[in-house]
């Protein structure tokens, strides 16, 4: 049963190919599961694929409010993270249906070819449109909006996210980073280079911060909700 998960996506694939239809009607799906999703002392680093992958999930469902489960259904058929937060980025501020957004994009192969005049530049934000304008590709403009995102919830300040990203931080270590830093008041550019350094794992300070795998949605949405409302905490 423990990999009930998987076993029946496998299936499910199985079925699906065994149906007379033609390649190009069968969806790009991808299967998100993870064999390691709790801390292992024995093995520290062996869940932290799972853990940068569920923060970043539970970070993208409270900053733009939308269950965590939309996220994961979306990359399940092969949706990229870095088109996700593009599209919903654009959505929030403007009010389109990121669902349409994200079929104009796989239609159209690019951000700038899909992105309808109806959307105000204003809109969008000035970093974003600047990217726009400079023809940035999809994980430039994903880059962007998890920037924005991050500065808006105060995970960070603008010198100590600028000088993550100049250290090579990705969008999942950022927000993970930002997460552990919170919890420990410890600097996250100290955190990120003790991981990247291989002197300890993503498992490993999530447990000393006293951080369970099962608490890690309700810890991001919690951080993102007294950025929001500093009288919640």
């Amino acid at each position: 049963m423990r990999h009930l998960a998987c076993n029946r996506f496998y299936l499910g694939l199985a079925i699906l190919l065994a149906l007379p239809v033609p390649a190009s009607a069968i969806p790009a799906i991808t299967c998100h599961c993870f064999t390691d999703r709790s801390y292992d002392a024995a093995r520290p680093a062996a869940a932290d694929p799972y853990f940068l992958a569920t923060t970043q999930n539970s970070f993208f469902a409270a900053a733009f409010g939308v269950d965590k489960k939309t996220v994961v259904i979306n990359k399940q058929k092969g949706v990229s993270a870095d088109n996700l937060w593009v599209a919903y980025w654009l959505a929030a501020r403007s009010g389109a249906d990121p669902d349409s957004l994200l079929q104009g994009r796989k239609t159209k192969g690019s951000w700038q070819a899909t992105i309808p005049k109806a959307i105000p530049v204003k809109t969008m934000g000035v970093r974003f449109s600047d990217a726009l304008k400079n023809n940035a590709g999809d994980e430039r403009l994903a880059e962007v909006v998890v920037d924005e995102l991050l500065l808006r919830f105060r995970f960070y300040r603008e010198p100590e996210l600028a000088a993550l990203r100049k250290a090579g931080a990705g969008n999942r270590e950022l927000i993970l980073a930002g997460l552990i830093a919170a919890k420990t008041r410890q600097p996250a550019t100290r955190i990120y280079r003790n991981v990247k350094g291989g002197g300890v794992s993503w498992g490993t300070l999530l447990t000393r911060a006293g951080i369970d795998s099962t608490e890690i949605q309700s810890e991001v949405a919690a951080l993102v909700m007294s950025s929001t409302n500093p009288g919640s905490k």
